[in-house]
């Protein structure tokens, strides 16, 4: 009696093991894979191409332009905390803008360098030449000697939209003839890391990360609009904001960076004052806000179109000043009211060119024609 549990048991799992082990299809075993004579797939009707319009010009503005941007090594030398020498190498982008092998780029992707290698699309390599560069807007025009080549065609930046298309071409990372498409975010003034101010940057979503510096950022026709600068991030990677220097800001110094090899600033010729509100009332002045001229430069531009500086002498806290010149309120129609406005409309410019000049002498308004000096260090 005592054996027959045991009996019963030892039989059941007989029978379970019989069921389970040699029923063909009553269990699925795990991990068992089935092989087919023949493997059934559905495949499209051929290959792959260019699906809508939009597509097909995304393709058309890579391969107009990839052959025209290049990547950028510059190598440098630091020192360590023993003031030994050691070589770092910095990678940035470019683009051709002639036959010539001229290459428009970022002046923070060339400076300091002590040599400079450009890679082609087709992998050539090229020692090149820093040909001339202009700090205070972040552009370099650099030089190599090649056969057959591609330059990219510069756009007009001025009346760009927000909501425009922006195509971002360069070498990320170093991940050679990249592109990244995004919009006109905004158009604003943005300051560089190195105190660079840049006037009606464009604003763009089309990833830019580090290895972008220098490289060119397209309209939906491929022609160049701008030249991808910086990116506001926090981490130092694409956020979906990155800035470009309007490429009408570079084609105004082009002439000046392959001929002369530097930017022929321009100059008023005047020492100056800023005036706000407090300082208007107390003086008498007519407008609240503008550039007092304390002393014109002799000779200087302001000088040759008959500026006027001050004639009264007078302190400012412990700082002796002219009061009585003219106050200038704008220039070419563009409100000037404090120092850092009449820098921006000079940056615009270059030495030789023709302005407006609106001042208050007196009480009276006046309109002044005046052909800009080249800067020797003077304001």
């Amino acid at each position: 009696m005592r054996l027959r549990p045991i009996i019963l048991a030892l039989v059941f799992a007989g029978v379970f093991y019989y069921l389970t082990t040699h029923r063909p299809g009553a269990f699925t075993r795990a991990g068992w894979v089935g092989r087919p004579g023949k493997v059934e797939i559905t495949e499209a009707a051929g290959p792959e191409g260019p699906g809508d319009s939009e597509e097909q010009n995304n393709i058309s503005v890579y391969r107009r332009n990839i052959p025209a941007v290049v990547n950028i090594t510059s190598r440098v030398v630091a020192f360590d905390f023993f003031y030994g020498p050691v070589p770092q190498e910095g990678q940035g982008s470019g683009f051709i803008i002639d036959k010539e092998g001229h290459i428009l780029t970022n002046y923070h992707v060339v400076a300091d360098a002590r040599q400079l290698q450009v890679t082609l699309r087709n992998r050539k390599q090229y020692r090149a030449q820093i040909v001339g560069t202009d700090p205070a807007h972040d552009l370099a025009v650099i030089q190599i000697s090649a056969p057959n080549l591609v330059s990219a065609v510069l756009g007009d930046s001025k009346g760009l939209q927000v909501g425009q298309k922006g195509y971002a071409i360069g070498n990320p990372f170093g991940l050679s003839g990249t592109m990244t498409r995004g919009i006109v975010s905004s158009i604003r003034s943005v300051r560089e890391p190195n105190g660079t101010n840049i006037d009606e940057a464009i604003q763009t979503d089309a990833a830019i990360n580090p290895g972008n510096s220098g490289g060119p950022l397209l309209n939906y026709r491929g022609d160049v609009i701008g030249i991808n600068t910086i990116i506001a991030s926090a981490v130092g990677q694409s956020a979906g904001i990155g800035f470009a220097i309007p490429i009408n800001t570079a084609k105004a110094v082009l002439n000046d960076l392959v001929t002369l090899g530097r930017v022929r600033r321009p100059s008023l010729g005047i020492r100056s004052l800023p005036i706000g509100p407090e300082l208007a009332q107390e003086m008498g002045l007519p407008a609240n806000t503008g550039v007092l001229i304390l002393q014109v430069v002799p000779g200087g531009a302001a000088d040759r179109a008959g500026l006027k500086g001050g004639t009264e002498r007078a302190y400012l806290g412990n700082t002796p000043i002219m009061l009585g010149g003219d106050l200038i309120v704008a220039v070419d129609g563009k409100p000037v009211e404090d120092p850092q406005d009449l820098s921006d409309v000079m940056n615009n410019h270059r030495a030789g060119e023709h302005v407006q000049v609106t001042i208050y002498r007196g009480k009276r308004r006046m309109n002044v024609e005046l052909t800009l000096g080249e800067a020797q260090g003077q304001a």
